[in-house]
C-alpha cells in the first residue's frame, strides 16, 4: 500500500536538507500542527517508511528544539500511549459489578469523533455503524463522540426506546458547540428550544398548512423560471438550497425577495456543518467557520427583527403573518418577551431546519428518478394527470397533494437511501439499564437512521430502491425514521412534505434530465449532498 520509501517526507513537502519545522517558534506553522497529528495517527507507518537519514534528522533537530517544544512532543508521545490503550480497551464491569456496553473510545478526548465523522464525508455514514454492530453489539455499543461518553442506540427497539423515554430517562442533547453557534443572552438553548417547541405547532397545524400550499406554488414557479427554464445544464444541489431556502424565508420572516433571500443563504452551510463538527475554536475549522457564518446572519436577522417591531407598531405587519411576528407578540409564563438576539438565533435555527433536509431530499429525488427511468415515469402519470385537471393559471391545493401517493412514496424511498437527519443525541438523565447493560447519568446517546434504514432485517434489500415498501400500512413502526420519534419528532415533517411534492410536481411536468457525472461521489457532511452539486443535462417537455 506505502509504495515511496520517501513517504512521510513527500507527504509534508519537506526536503531531505530541510526538515527542520520544529526547531524554531518563528518557524512554527499550521502545517506542523497536522505533522504532529500525522505522527501519533501513523506511527508504524513512519518507523518503517522513513528513511534512517531521515530519521537521524528529526532526532538531531529534536535534540535543538527550545522547552517549550521538547514538551510538545513529550505530550503527543504520551498521547499516542493512551491512544495505543484506548484502542485496545474494550469495556469491561464497572467497581460496582454493573456492566457497561460493549465498544471503545478510540482516541483520548475526541474519542471515536473523526472516524464518526470521516465515513461520512466518504459517502458512507453507515459503516461506522455497522461496523461497530458487527464488532461489539446489534442493540447498543459504546463509543466517545464530540468530546463526550455515548452509547449509540441500534435498531428499532434502540429507536422505540430512546423515543418512548423522552423526559422520562432521557432528554434531548446537543453538543456544546450548539451553544457557542447560538449563544444565548440569558438562557441556554436547552430552555429555549422547549419555548419553541411549544410555540410551533401553531404554524404547523393543518389549519395553517392549508394555507402554504399556494404559497409554496407561486415560490416554486418563481424558482424554475429563474433558476431551471431556459438552461441547458444546472447544478440541482445548488438550486434545491435555494428553493427551499426561499420557502423558508417566505413563511417563515415574510421574506421574498430572491436577491435578499441569495444574500442571506450564502453562510448557512457553514453553520451547519460547524453544529456536528468537532469544537476546536481556531482560524480555518469547520467550527469556527460556524461561529462566523451565525455572527453574520445574527447581524442581518437582528435588523430584520428591529424592522418588524416598527411595522407592528405602525400595522404595517400583521400578528399572525408569520412566526416572527408570534415570537415577538408571545410572552412567557411571568409576561418576558424574547429579547431581540434570542429571536434572532432562533430564527436561525428555524431556518435551518425548514431548509437543509428538504434541499438535500429534493436533490435526491432528481438523482434517482435520473438513474430509474421507470420510477420517473410512475411519477410523471401521477403528476400530469393532476395538471390536467387544473385550470390555466390554478395553483395547488391540500387536495391536490393528497392525491401525490405514489409520489409520496418515492420520496420516502429516496429519504430511506439517502436520510437528510443521519441520526440524533439524547442524554441520560438517570441510571437505567438497557438490555442488560448499564447506562450511567450523564452519557450521551445515539441514535442512527441507517441502523435501520440501510438494515436488511427492517428492509429485505435494503440498497434497492422500491416505492412500494411504503404501501398500504409501509415499513415497520419505528424503522423508517427521517425525521426522528417521539416528542421530538421534526415539528416540520408535514411542511417538508409539502415542499417537497410541490417541488416533484413542478420538477416532472417540466422536465426530464440525465446526470453529467454517472458515478458522482456523495458526501455526508452533516447532510447527505452530491460532492460535485449534481450537475445534470435539461431535457424540457413540449408543450
Amino acid at each position: 500500500m506505502y509504495k515511496s520509501s520517501n513517504l512521510f517526507v513527500k507527504h509534508f513537502c519537506f526536503r531531505d536538507s530541510s526538515f527542520c519545522p520544529l526547531s524554531h517558534a518563528d518557524n512554527f506553522k499550521p502545517g506542523t500542527f497536522y505533522l504532529l497529528v500525522y505522527i501519533c495517527t501513523h506511527p508504524v507507518i513512519i518507523l518503517k517508511h522513513t528513511p534512517s537519514n531521515i530519521l537521524r534528522t528529526i532526532l538531531c533537530k529534536a535534540l535543538k528544539m527550545d522547552i517549550f517544544y521538547a514538551s510538545l512532543l513529550s505530550v503527543f508521545v504520551l498521547a499516542v500511549s493512551f491512544y495505543l490503550h484506548f484502542l485496545l480497551y474494550k469495556y469491561k464491569p464497572t467497581e460496582d459489578g454493573k456492566v457497561l456496553p460493549p465498544g471503545r473510545t478510540g482516541w483520548p478526548i475526541i474519542g471515536e469523533s473523526i472516524e464518526f465523522l470521516a465515513t461520512g464525508w466518504k459517502g458512507c455514514p453507515e459503516k461506522f455503524i455497522f461496523d461497530r454492530m458487527s464488532k461489539f453489539s446489534s442493540v447498543v455499543f459504546r463509543t466517545s463522540l464530540m468530546l463526550e461518553d455515548a452509547a449509540v442506540f441500534c435498531g428499532a427497539q434502540g429507536n422505540k426506546f430512546l423515543f418512548m423515554n423522552e423526559n422520562k430517562l432521557v432528554q434531548g442533547w446537543w453538543p456544546a458547540s450548539v451553544d457557542k453557534i447560538f449563544p444565548s443572552s440569558d438562557k441556554t438553548s436547552k430552555i429555549e428550544a422547549i419555548k419553541m417547541r411549544k410555540m410551533l405547532p401553531n404554524f404547523f397545524k393543518p389549519e395553517a398548512l392549508h394555507r402554504y400550499v399556494p404559497i409554496m406554488d407561486v415560490v416554486t414557479q418563481q424558482h424554475f423560471a429563474n433558476g431551471w427554464e431556459g438552461k441547458d445544464e444546472i447544478v440541482t444541489y445548488e438550486l434545491t438550497k435555494n428553493f427551499t431556502f426561499w420557502l423558508a424565508c417566505k413563511i417563515f420572516v415574510s421574506i421574498d425577495d430572491p436577491e435578499r433571500v441569495r444574500y442571506l443563504s450564502t453562510p448557512f452551510e457553514s453553520i451547519a456543518s460547524g453544529i456536528l463538527s468537532i469544537p476546536i475554536d481556531l482560524p480555518g475549522t469547520t467550527f469556527r467557520r460556524g461561529i462566523n457564518a451565525a455572527n453574520f446572519i445574527r447581524k442581518e436577522l437582528l435588523a430584520i427583527v428591529k424592522q418588524r417591531k416598527i411595522d407592528l407598531a405602525e400595522g404595517k405587519a400583521t400578528p399572525t403573518q408569520d412566526i416572527l411576528s408570534h415570537m415577538l407578540l408571545t410572552s412567557d409564563e411571568d409576561g418576558k418577551f424574547m429579547a431581540e438576539y434570542d429571536i434572532a438565533d432562533k430564527i436561525i435555527g428555524l431556518l435551518i431546519g425548514g431548509h437543509d433536509t428538504a434541499s438535500s431530499a429534493c436533490a435526491f429525488i432528481v438523482k434517482y428518478l435520473a438513474e430509474l427511468p421507470e420510477i420517473y415515469d410512475g411519477v410523471y402519470k401521477e403528476q400530469s394527470e393532476i395538471a390536467k385537471s387544473k385550470a390555466p393559471g390554478e395553483l395547488l391545493n391540500w387536495d391536490d397533494l393528497s392525491k401525490m401517493k405514489y409520489s409520496w412514496n418515492v420520496a420516502c424511498e429516496v429519504m430511506r437511501l439517502a436520510p437528510p437527519l443521519q441520526g440524533a443525541f439524547r442524554e441520560a438523565i438517570t441510571d437505567f439499564n438497557y438490555n442488560g447493560y448499564s447506562i450511567p447519568k450523564g452519557w450521551k446517546l445515539y441514535w442512527s437512521a441507517n441502523s435501520t434504514h440501510k438494515n436488511p432485517e427492517c428492509f429485505p434489500e435494503p440498497q434497492k430502491f422500491d416505492p412500494s415498501r411504503f404501501e398500504g400500512s409501509g415499513p415497520a413502526p419505528y424503522t423508517f425514521v427521517p425525521f426522528g420519534g417521539g416528542p421530538r419528532m421534526c415539528p416540520g415533517k408535514e411542511y417538508a412534505r409539502l415542499e417537497i411534492l410541490v417541488f416533484m410536481h413542478h420538477l416532472v411536468t417540466k422536465f426530464k434530465w440525465e446526470k453529467m457525472i454517472p458515478d458522482e461521489q456523495i458526501v455526508v457532511n452533516p447532510m447527505p449532498s452530491p460532492a460535485k452539486g449534481l450537475p445534470v443535462r435539461l431535457y424540457p417537455h413540449k408543450a
